[in-house]
């Protein structure tokens, strides 16, 4: 593997960080390496860090991305939901979602709150507080002065703080997960009911492809309902704990083919957010795993 193409890993994470989508992410590493390519050997040896070159790309590559997402998602079908990632172990298709290194910074709640920033908060956040590059390197890549890229990650960071402060130890989210997942198959109201937070909010994302609610369910008991609902009209529904995101999720199986992904947020002991994933373009990763 040559110096350039081994930067892919890096811009792969960079980008799917930025954009909360695999298949952008793909499309923006590929645009990358098409510039890169598309230079004269003169202009690429004239280059003093190749590296640093293709991560200013990528960023700029993104940045434009996410200011046209806003309206590509202004005609989206329902609710959109960031593109869920399996754990390696799940993940046959070798690249590349196991380019993606499943940490903090990609967890669902993470992302949702990256989605809810202007994309040039997203970018200086992304680039500086995960990527540790210097304000002088995402001033140039964000299009803005240096001191207002540190003003934009500020502003980031009270966000994610804010999401950081009610974080539940790891053991207890499995705990929780897995009783949710006990109580969904015994379809035990009560249960459900217990495990999620009163003003819990439940967001299905099935882009127009996959029957879903179009707009998300609020409230412990109408998530509960719901949830038995589902299982009640689906026969033959298998759920799995799951991996998702590098953390405690399920997935729901029909016939093998796993045909929703389910992320949670857990705060105070309690499942605050679910986010239900059942466009099958977001389920690439999934339906190619063992």
């Amino acid at each position: 593997m040559g110096p350039i193409t081994a930067e892919r890993r890096q811009l792969t994470n960079l980008a799917y960080r930025l954009l909360g989508s695999l298949a952008d992410a793909e499309d923006a590493v590929q645009e990358t390496y098409a510039r890169w390519y598309a230079m004269s050997e003169q202009q690429q040896e004239a280059i003093e860090s190749p590296g640093a070159w293709l991560t200013t790309v990528a960023g700029r590559i993104c940045l434009d991305v996410l200011g046209s997402a806003r309206v590509r998602r202004e005609r989206y079908v329902g609710e959109w939901v960031p593109e869920p990632l399996p754990d390696s172990a799940r993940w046959i298709g070798g690249d590349p979602a196991d380019l993606v290194t499943l940490d903090e910074t990609v967890g669902m709640a993470f992302l949702v709150v990256l989605d809810s920033m202007t994309p040039a908060e997203r970018v200086a956040f992304v680039l500086h507080d995960v990527f540790c590059h210097s304000f002088a390197e995402v001033a140039e890549i964000v299009g803005r002065t240096p001191a207002a890229c540190r003003q934009l990650a500020s502003s980031a960071r009270r966000r994610i703080r804010a999401l950081q402060a009610s974080a539940v130890p790891a053991g207890q989210r499995v705990e929780i997960v897995r009783d949710f997942k006990k109580a969904w198959e015994a379809k035990d109201i009560g249960a459900l009911i217990g495990l999620l937070d009163p003003a819990a909010t439940a967001v299905a994302d099935g882009g127009g492809q996959a029957s879903t609610v179009l707009r998300p369910i609020v409230g412990s008991e109408q998530i509960a309902r719901y949830a038995i609902d589902i299982v009640t009209w689906v026969p033959g529904m298998t759920i799995l704990e799951s991996t998702v995101n590098g953390e405690p999720g399920l997935i729901a199986q029909q016939g093998g083919v796993t045909v929703t992904v389910i992320a949670f947020d857990i705060a105070d002991g309690r499942i605050r957010r679910m986010w239900a994933v059942r466009n099958p373009d977001k389920l690439r990763p999934w339906t190619a795993a063992r």
